[in-house]
């Protein structure tokens, strides 16, 4: 998405861009040359201020919807606004504790999600969500036990205590030689580590003839890896609150958008591909319109940051979705605060998983 810099602009058409874009986030409406010349407005006449949004309708920053309305920015005037003029409002007192109210008290955390979600949303006017993968503890042993000649199940223990199991499909019959051999293997190399953090060394070991293992141990291995990173991928803890916040009276105005939009948030597992876009970012993440493929189909932003456990490792991620009149210099500073407290509150004792 490329369009002019800051500097391309005089300093009268940016300040008239800023005032379009300002207000059309806070009204949803196009705004006209009469509106920009009133009270707070430029000291121009109508017929300057029009000339000027011509100017900036044809270097691609603002759109007019119909021949006799305002303009409005387009998503090249948004990313400009976004990374060059807005200036980011900070979280209230009443508002942090809003958004820590929920998180001060324990429990699952499940509920904690839903609670900070839940705040996010009604602060931010959007529809908010949060994703944590399923759980990925750290290893301390894992074996596998042979169910038939062609079948083995894979038991993962975990240094809290847990067990989980997997059932992995073999190409040909393995004996218990290659099982041990397997097990053992792997036990020595995510010992103390997450699968996620291990896997990509084992994946190099064996493509580099550097594990010792013989080739069906290796393949054994390869396949066990597979299973547990696409199952743990495909089953994201996911929290949407606050759908509801979309169906403001400009929004309505477009209800074929709308419908969209609320359809784009029923797939969970396309909303988690979204997110973990922003997984790897260090500070919070801006996507307008068409920059991610999920919403580009009903014009809709998403504000995302990622959240850290105590030891700094990104645990989940948490955002904001909604038309791309969102107000950014409030939302984007409020999902990042969330995204810390999650961070702080979560790493705590005192929650616990289903």
């Amino acid at each position: 998405m490329h369009g002019p810099t800051l500097s391309d602009l005089t300093d009268r058409a940016r300040e008239i861009f800023r005032l379009v874009v300002e207000g059309y986030i806070a009204s949803g409406q196009p705004m006209g040359s009469k509106a920009l010349a009133g009270p707070g407005g430029v000291n121009l006449s109508p017929a300057s201020i029009r000339s000027v949004l011509q100017e900036l309708q044809d270097a691609g920053l603002l759109a007019a919807p119909h021949t006799s309305a305002g303009r409005m920015p387009t998503e090249v005037g948004l990313r400009l606004f976004v990374d060059g003029i807005m200036q980011v409002a900070e979280p209230t007192v009443a508002e942090r504790a809003q958004i820590e109210r929920g998180l001060a008290h324990g429990g699952t955390i499940e509920n904690a999600l839903a609670a900070a979600s839940s705040a996010l949303s009604e602060l931010s006017a959007g529809a908010a969500v949060v994703m944590v993968p399923k759980r990925e503890p750290r290893l301390v042993q894992i074996s596998f036990v042979p169910l038939s000649p062609v079948r083995a199940l894979a038991v993962l223990v975990s240094e809290d205590g847990g067990i989980e199991n997997r059932v992995i499909d073999l190409p040909e019959p393995v004996g218990a030689s290659v099982l041990e051999q397997a097990g053992n293997y792997l036990t020595s190399r995510l010992q103390g580590r997450t699968l996620g953090e291990a896997s990509g060394v084992v994946r190099a070991e064996i493509a580099g003839g550097r594990s010792a293992l013989d080739a069906a141990s290796a393949d054994l291995v390869q396949r066990g890896l597979v299973v547990w990173t696409q199952d743990a991928a495909a089953r994201p803890v996911l929290v949407v609150r606050g759908q509801a916040n979309l169906l403001d009276d400009a929004a309505l105005s477009d209800i074929e958008r709308v419908r969209q939009l609320l359809e784009e948030l029923e797939s969970a597992e396309a909303i988690a591909r979204v997110l973990d876009a922003a997984r790897e970012a260090q500070a919070t993440r801006i996507f307008i319109g068409s920059e991610n493929r999920l919403f580009s189909l009903s014009g809709s932003s998403v504000i995302a940051s990622p959240w850290r456990d105590s030891e700094g490792r990104v645990v989940g991620v948490v955002g904001v979705i909604g038309p791309t009149r969102l107000n950014y210099a409030r939302v984007v500073p409020m999902v990042d605060f969330t995204a810390q407290t999650l961070g702080r509150f979560i790493g705590q004792d005192g929650f616990s998983r289903k």
